[in-house]
């Protein structure tokens, strides 16, 4: 089957100069059904990586014609307005509990937060000035659309800010020097009451909430992750490196070391609430954390107060909740005599099974939900950051999460397949025509795009070595960033390096605006063969 493509268009390459035909063709809509009816097609039997990769390749496709993007997001809305309901609760709870309160089997209230407060503070460490070297983020912010955000442009011009932040200015400047003696290129400083609800695509009904956050917060929240990101590591949780909780999910999968359960949370971010960072964390990191936070959240155009402490966005959520999680999984640990692994991505946490009914129960006491259907503590199933194992096997699927709409599109899908085939030695054999479905994918590529060898390439199909001159290479939107700004990001960069990095002001292209480039002598090869390749 070959695909057929619509007459190329001003928006196909990003505006009226056409020095380079743009390769990464739009296809036909048939195309996303015949793709959709390709994997259903495949006779999986009752082959257990199958049946579920069946169950989930839809699971968060996204499209208007089934559930149009405003009703997601109304959705999406609907569920974080009621996750503030249950944090206000919590919140009150919280500042009513009784000390004698057993939390745990024999382990009263205070006993249990002695033990997790003194973690905590000695993961984190005093507070000291450096904390508030930060850095820009690439996304949008309450002052910048996200086509003028790039971390460059962050500083120069206008930025926004909340009330408590003004009082770190002196610092930031005393620990940045640099900043102050370039100080005049932030223009304008502009308060506000905080931040900004957008939503992006999650699942079919509903999308996923986050909030854009005032440039001069961020700042500050990026130093203050970065620091519990840095401390965490002295506890061995790396929140740069994922595959330690796949490996631990993979073990656990089939006992080998023990038993361990695999516990995720539901909308976890949202529901870390205020009281519960200022019950767990030390006095003047509650305080400085709770300065550089929005207080305030505007939703379709009137604020909210919040009731939780940070939301998805904020700089340093992703650090707070895995610093918080982990320190409660070691006090149930430490007060159950249960010795064994505790490890947090977020929340994916991994804990000995036995501890599994407990641990929710603490959670729950602190506002949080376990999600039944993605945590597991019997059975040959494990599921942690990504991976999905079944008694020893990789049975992690993919995912079509959008209509196929662009070449790239098609390889994604491709070569996602094609690894998942290859993910177990065995698959590619009990499973009658998977070759066959993978090749009706590559046939809809063209052949000077074959010969790739990286699954995680949208850009290049991964096959034997026998075709293939070249690979897609996206191409950015040239951005006009200030001299200044893109001086003071390199400093910036570097700050915490022992090297110096060479600036640069290229800003990352996501678009689907892609060049063809020939594919240099040399290059790596595929190494996973299906049988009928080899003949």
């Amino acid at each position: 089957m070959r695909i057929r493509t619509r007459k190329q268009t001003r928006s196909d390459t990003g505006g009226p100069s056409n020095r380079f035909k743009n390769r990464n063709t739009r296809v036909d809509q048939s195309v996303s059904t015949t793709v959709i009816e390709t994997i259903s097609s495949i006779d999986g039997g009752e082959n257990t990586a199958f049946t579920y990769l069946q169950r989930e390749f839809l699971s968060k496709y996204c499209d208007e014609t089934l559930v149009p993007g405003d009703i997601r997001r109304q959705n999406a809305i609907r569920k974080f307005l009621e996750c503030e309901e249950a944090n206000r609760a919590t919140n009150l709870w919280l500042d009513q509990v009784d000390p004698e309160y057993n939390i745990l089997p024999r382990v009263t209230w205070k006993q249990f937060l002695s033990f997790t407060r003194r973690l905590i503070r000695d993961i984190l460490g005093p507070l000291r000035d450096e904390v508030v070297l930060g850095s820009f983020s690439g996304g949008a912010s309450t002052s910048r659309r996200r086509t003028e955000s790039h971390p460059a442009q962050k500083f120069s011009g206008k930025a926004d800010l909340t009330e408590g932040v003004w009082k770190f200015l002196d610092i930031l400047y005393r620990e940045a020097p640099i900043l102050r003696q370039y100080t005049s290129s932030f223009t304008s400083l502009v308060e506000v009451r905080g931040s900004e609800l957008f939503t992006v695509p999650k699942k079919t009904d509903i999308d996923r909430c986050a909030c854009k956050e005032p440039d001069i917060n961020m700042f500050l929240q990026k130093g203050a992750g970065s620091h519990i990101r840095r401390r965490l590591r002295r506890f061995n949780i790396n929140l740069n490196d994922q595959t330690v909780n796949r490996q631990h999910a993979y073990n656990g999968s089939f006992d080998r070391i023990g038993g361990l359960a695999t516990l995720d949370l539901s909308s976890a971010s949202d529901r870390i609430s205020i009281n519960c960072v200022k019950a767990l964390l030390p006095t003047e990191w509650f305080d400085y954390l709770n300065d550089i936070r929005s207080h305030e959240v505007k939703i379709d155009g009137e604020y909210h107060r919040m009731e939780m402490f940070s939301s998805m966005g904020n700089g340093f959520t992703f650090e707070l909740e895995s610093l918080i999680f982990f320190a409660l999984m070691r006090a149930v640990s430490y007060f159950m005599h249960t010795p064994g692994i505790v490890s947090v991505y977020g929340d994916d946490i991994i804990i000995p099974k036995e501890n599994a009914d407990l641990a929710e129960s603490v959670l729950q006491r602190f506002g949080f939900v376990v999600n039944t259907d993605k945590s597991f503590s019997s059975g040959p199933f494990r599921e942690s950051c990504g991976g999905h194992y079944h008694n020893g096997e990789d049975i992690t699927p993919f995912y079509l999460k959008r209509s196929v709409q662009y070449l790239t599109d098609i390889i994604r899908v491709a070569n996602q397949l094609r690894r998942w085939a290859f993910a177990d030695s065995f698959r590619r054999f009990l499973i009658p025509g998977l070759y066959q479905s993978w090749c009706r994918l590559r046939d809809m590529v063209p052949q000077d795009l074959w010969g790739g060898y990286d699954y995680s390439l949208d850009t290049k199909l991964v096959t034997p070595p026998q075709f293939g001159k070249g690979a897609l290479q996206r191409i950015s939107t040239k951005e006009r960033l200030d001299p200044q700004g893109s001086y003071l990001h390199w400093h910036n960069s570097n700050w915490n390096r022992t090297q110096m990095a060479e600036p640069s002001a290229e800003p990352v292209s996501t678009n689907q605006i892609c060049r063809f480039r020939r594919t240099p002598p040399g290059a790596p090869a595929c190494q996973d063969w299906f049988c009928e390749e080899l003949l």
